[in-house]
């Protein structure tokens, strides 16, 4: 039951602008909440919404970009790819620690990378690359997106 409250939360703060993942450490981040935590945020931007996404984002994010580039740039590097056409797969998830002596970016990060078919792509995939960070209140925040 905590786990699928877990998860509701989750998919409720994050379709809100809130994008937040109740847990008290890294290694409590359980791999398939991240997973679905990654999806909700690459729909979000397929729907056009990074701004939203931006809003509750980790403050350390929002030390390195602004909402209005955040949004610029998700949509200049999606714009060229066009619709997505299947439903995406993950490929891939890493953990990071960042050693930095501003605090608002160092900490644990989780990476969650997703293979993905765009109608302006049909030569290949996609890879998204969706961040979180393990803020100093136990709280998983999204922190980036970029497609490579």
């Amino acid at each position: 039951m905590m786990k699928t409250m877990r998860s509701s939360r989750w998919i409720a703060a994050l379709c809100a602008g809130t994008a937040w993942l109740g847990v008290a450490a890294a290694q409590d981040a359980e791999p398939s909440d991240m997973v679905r935590g990654g999806l909700q945020v690459v729909q979000l931007v397929d729907q056009g919404k990074a701004g939203e996404l931006w809003d509750g984002a980790s403050p350390a994010m929002h030390k390195r970009v602004t909402r209005d580039e955040f949004s610029a740039q998700a949509a200049r590097s999606r714009m060229p790819l066009g619709a997505p056409q299947q439903q995406r797969t993950w490929v891939q998830i890493n953990r990071q620690v960042l050693n930095s002596p501003d605090a608002d970016t160092a900490g644990q990060y989780i990476s969650v990378e997703y293979e993905a078919r765009f109608s302006g792509k049909p030569e290949g995939t996609a890879h998204e690359l969706v961040s979180f960070r393990l803020d100093p209140d136990g709280v998983w925040r999204f922190s980036g997106y970029v497609v490579r």
